[in-house]
């Protein structure tokens, strides 16, 4: 293995960095980079930064049928192990924060912090007309589709107000070749997502942070997830969007540097 240039510990996971390990867990739709590439650098320089993607994200071919989240969960935690770390802090991101709680109370010997960015308890209707709506698009095999409409719902109404009808399309255009060919059944699990009877399980420090304009997962949900989270520590982001543009993952990485310094003290 080496660190700092993306080698991957499998074809599916990319290995960065040295030191405590942070295990990554990406959105629906998403992958490692698409989430978290503003970040990866400067978490790796004194981290090892483990970051496996689901089936039909990055270079893992899709699962043949539903996707689950206990599997997801114990997909993650077996890549953390691969690359020779038993205990990590998870960041999760969207769908990957629940996937996030799931391994903190199916695998909680192994999990010493938790960061939840832009995360949900269960699916709001709004999450859920958005999965619908993928599914139908997949199956109808319209990926421009499902591209206009994850840049309509991954913006601001202020950034969109911006874009005149030639930006949209370029953005489009852009994200069109990012859709990962999972991205309806990872929407599909999303959709079933229902971590409420476990939240109260989770016993170690928790980062919450809600983007406060996201229009793919309501801020409410967001709030909810961070209030039945014993402890959690919530951050909003004014304005932000469900995918944060730079100032936003600025202002997130400064929250999160703090709190791996307090969470890694030594006691």
């Amino acid at each position: 293995m080496t660190t700092h240039d993306g080698t991957p510990v499998s074809p599916d996971t990319l290995l960065l960095g040295t030191g405590p390990a942070l295990l990554l867990a990406h959105g629906a739709g998403g992958g490692i980079t698409g989430n978290y590439g503003l970040v990866l650098d400067d978490l790796a320089r004194d981290h090892t930064v483990i970051g496996p993607h689901y089936p039909g994200s990055g270079t893992a071919p899709p699962s043949p049928g539903p996707l689950e989240l206990d599997a997801l969960a114990d997909l993650l935690v077996a890549s953390a192990a691969a690359a020779g770390h038993e205990r990590f802090t998870v960041i999760g991101e969207s769908l990957g924060s629940a996937v996030a709680v799931r391994i903190a109370t199916r695998h909680p010997e192994r999990v010493t912090a938790l960061v939840l960015t832009v995360g949900f308890a269960t699916a709001d209707p709004l999450l859920v007309t958005a999965a619908e709506l993928m599914g139908t698009l997949d199956r109808a095999g319209d990926r421009h589709a499902m591209a206009r409409f994850a840049v309509a719902a991954c913006s601001t109404e202020e950034q969109l107000a911006c874009l005149t009808p030639a930006e949209f399309d370029a953005a489009t255009d852009a994200a069109e070749a990012a859709v990962p060919p999972g991205t309806a059944a990872q929407f599909a699990l999303a959709a079933r997502v229902d971590l409420r009877a476990e939240l109260d399980r989770i016993a170690v420090p928790a980062l919450a942070f809600a983007a406060t304009a996201d229009r793919l997962v309501l801020p409410a949900s967001q709030r909810a997830l961070a209030a039945a989270v014993p402890g959690a520590r919530l951050v909003e982001l004014p304005g932000a969007a469900h995918v944060l543009g730079e100032a936003d993952r600025a202002t997130w990485l400064t929250h999160v540097r703090r709190f791996l310094a307090e969470t890694e003290r030594p006691r």
